[in-house]
Protein backbone atom coordinates (compact mmCIF):
# COMPACT_ATOMS: atom_id res chain seq x y z
CA UNK A 1 0.00 0.00 0.00
CA UNK A 2 1.45 3.17 -0.87
CA UNK A 3 1.26 6.33 0.85
CA UNK A 4 -1.25 8.34 -1.35
CA UNK A 5 -3.41 4.75 -0.84
CA UNK A 6 -3.40 5.07 3.10
CA UNK A 7 -4.25 8.96 2.52
CA UNK A 8 -7.02 7.96 1.02
CA UNK A 9 -8.41 5.54 2.77
CA UNK A 10 -7.57 6.90 6.15
CA UNK A 11 -8.86 10.15 5.31
CA UNK A 12 -10.01 13.16 7.57
CA UNK A 13 -13.20 12.13 7.52
CA UNK A 14 -13.17 8.74 8.41
CA UNK A 15 -10.88 9.62 11.74
CA UNK A 16 -13.23 12.34 12.55
CA UNK A 17 -16.02 9.66 12.66
CA UNK A 18 -13.95 7.62 14.87
CA UNK A 19 -13.54 10.77 17.36
CA UNK A 20 -17.71 11.63 16.92
CA UNK A 21 -19.09 7.54 17.96
CA UNK A 22 -22.57 7.46 18.70
CA UNK A 23 -24.37 5.53 21.02
CA UNK A 24 -20.90 4.55 22.44
CA UNK A 25 -22.21 2.94 25.56
CA UNK A 26 -23.66 -0.01 26.59
CA UNK A 27 -27.13 -0.86 27.65
CA UNK A 28 -28.72 -1.88 30.99
CA UNK A 29 -31.94 -3.80 30.10
CA UNK A 30 -31.36 -4.57 26.32
CA UNK A 31 -33.24 -7.11 24.72
CA UNK A 32 -30.39 -7.95 23.17
CA UNK A 33 -26.64 -8.44 23.18
CA UNK A 34 -24.62 -9.77 20.05
CA UNK A 35 -20.61 -9.64 20.29
CA UNK A 36 -18.96 -10.34 17.05
CA UNK A 37 -14.99 -10.38 15.98
CA UNK A 38 -13.26 -10.59 12.61
CA UNK A 39 -10.71 -13.01 13.02
CA UNK A 40 -8.95 -11.52 10.41
CA UNK A 41 -7.85 -8.78 12.54
CA UNK A 42 -9.40 -9.12 15.63
CA UNK A 43 -11.77 -5.87 15.60
CA UNK A 44 -14.57 -6.36 17.80
CA UNK A 45 -17.78 -5.06 18.47
CA UNK A 46 -20.94 -5.68 20.73
CA UNK A 47 -24.40 -4.56 20.18
CA UNK A 48 -27.45 -3.61 22.66
CA UNK A 49 -30.48 -3.17 21.47
CA UNK A 50 -33.56 -2.37 23.09
CA UNK A 51 -36.66 -3.31 20.84
CA UNK A 52 -40.32 -1.98 21.21
CA UNK A 53 -43.00 -2.60 18.58
CA UNK A 54 -40.36 -3.96 16.16
CA UNK A 55 -38.23 -0.87 16.15
CA UNK A 56 -34.78 -0.14 17.80
CA UNK A 57 -35.96 2.25 20.77
CA UNK A 58 -32.34 2.29 22.31
CA UNK A 59 -28.93 1.26 21.00
CA UNK A 60 -25.47 0.77 22.22
CA UNK A 61 -22.31 -0.42 20.95
CA UNK A 62 -19.13 -1.06 22.13
CA UNK A 63 -16.53 -1.05 19.24
CA UNK A 64 -12.85 -2.11 19.17
CA UNK A 65 -12.23 -2.10 15.87
CA UNK A 66 -9.43 -0.08 13.40
CA UNK A 67 -10.28 3.03 12.04
CA UNK A 68 -12.70 1.89 9.46
CA UNK A 69 -14.56 -0.41 11.78
CA UNK A 70 -15.16 2.57 13.85
CA UNK A 71 -16.00 4.53 10.94
CA UNK A 72 -18.57 2.40 10.03
CA UNK A 73 -20.14 1.85 13.25
CA UNK A 74 -20.26 5.82 13.87
CA UNK A 75 -21.81 5.82 10.56
CA UNK A 76 -24.93 2.89 11.31
CA UNK A 77 -24.68 4.24 14.91
CA UNK A 78 -26.18 7.67 14.32
CA UNK A 79 -28.97 5.97 12.21
CA UNK A 80 -30.22 3.09 14.23
CA UNK A 81 -32.78 4.50 16.06
CA UNK A 82 -36.14 3.82 14.80
CA UNK A 83 -35.05 1.08 12.68
CA UNK A 84 -36.75 -2.52 12.19
CA UNK A 85 -34.78 -5.77 11.20
CA UNK A 86 -35.38 -5.57 7.63
CA UNK A 87 -33.56 -1.96 7.25
CA UNK A 88 -30.73 -2.86 9.64
CA UNK A 89 -30.51 -6.10 7.30
CA UNK A 90 -30.76 -3.92 3.73
CA UNK A 91 -28.46 -1.38 5.10
CA UNK A 92 -25.75 -4.68 5.63
CA UNK A 93 -26.54 -6.13 2.22
CA UNK A 94 -26.14 -2.88 0.78
CA UNK A 95 -23.22 -2.04 2.56
CA UNK A 96 -21.60 -5.86 1.64
CA UNK A 97 -22.50 -5.12 -1.98
CA UNK A 98 -20.99 -2.16 -1.95
CA UNK A 99 -17.36 -3.25 -0.63
CA UNK A 100 -17.23 -6.58 -2.52
CA UNK A 101 -19.20 -6.29 -5.79
CA UNK A 102 -19.17 -2.51 -6.41
CA UNK A 103 -22.81 -1.42 -5.62
CA UNK A 104 -24.03 1.87 -4.89
CA UNK A 105 -23.25 2.89 -1.28
CA UNK A 106 -26.56 2.19 1.53
CA UNK A 107 -29.56 3.89 0.75
CA UNK A 108 -31.44 6.44 2.84
CA UNK A 109 -31.68 6.39 6.10
CA UNK A 110 -28.55 4.77 6.19
CA UNK A 111 -26.36 7.82 4.30
CA UNK A 112 -22.83 8.51 4.88
CA UNK A 113 -21.25 4.86 3.60
CA UNK A 114 -19.53 6.98 0.37
CA UNK A 115 -16.97 7.91 2.96
CA UNK A 116 -15.63 3.95 2.98
CA UNK A 117 -15.75 3.44 -1.20
CA UNK A 118 -12.23 3.93 -0.67
CA UNK A 119 -12.45 0.58 1.22
CA UNK A 120 -13.72 -1.21 -1.88
CA UNK A 121 -10.35 -1.85 -2.84
CA UNK A 122 -8.83 -3.67 0.55
CA UNK A 123 -10.85 -7.14 1.22
CA UNK A 124 -8.94 -7.10 4.77
CA UNK A 125 -10.97 -5.06 6.05
CA UNK A 126 -14.12 -5.68 4.57
CA UNK A 127 -14.94 -7.56 7.85
CA UNK A 128 -14.15 -5.35 10.43
CA UNK A 129 -16.39 -2.72 8.05
CA UNK A 130 -19.69 -4.96 8.30
CA UNK A 131 -19.10 -5.64 11.52
CA UNK A 132 -21.73 -3.03 13.42
CA UNK A 133 -24.34 -3.49 11.13
CA UNK A 134 -23.93 -7.52 10.74
CA UNK A 135 -23.88 -7.45 14.73
CA UNK A 136 -27.33 -5.89 14.63
CA UNK A 137 -29.36 -7.44 12.43
CA UNK A 138 -28.28 -10.18 14.65
CA UNK A 139 -29.50 -8.66 17.97
CA UNK A 140 -32.57 -7.45 16.10
CA UNK A 141 -33.31 -11.47 15.23
CA UNK A 142 -32.57 -12.19 18.93
CA UNK A 143 -34.87 -9.79 20.27
CA UNK A 144 -37.61 -10.60 17.84
CA UNK A 145 -37.41 -14.58 18.51
CA UNK A 146 -37.66 -13.67 22.33
CA UNK A 147 -40.36 -11.76 22.45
Amino acid sequence: MSDTDLIKLYSKRILALTADMPHAQRLEHPSATVRRRSPLCGSTVTVDVLVKDGRIADYGQDVKACALGQASAAISGAHMIGRTRAEVEKARDELRAMLKDGGPVPSAPFTGYEVLEPARDYRNRHASILLALEATAEAMAEAEAAA
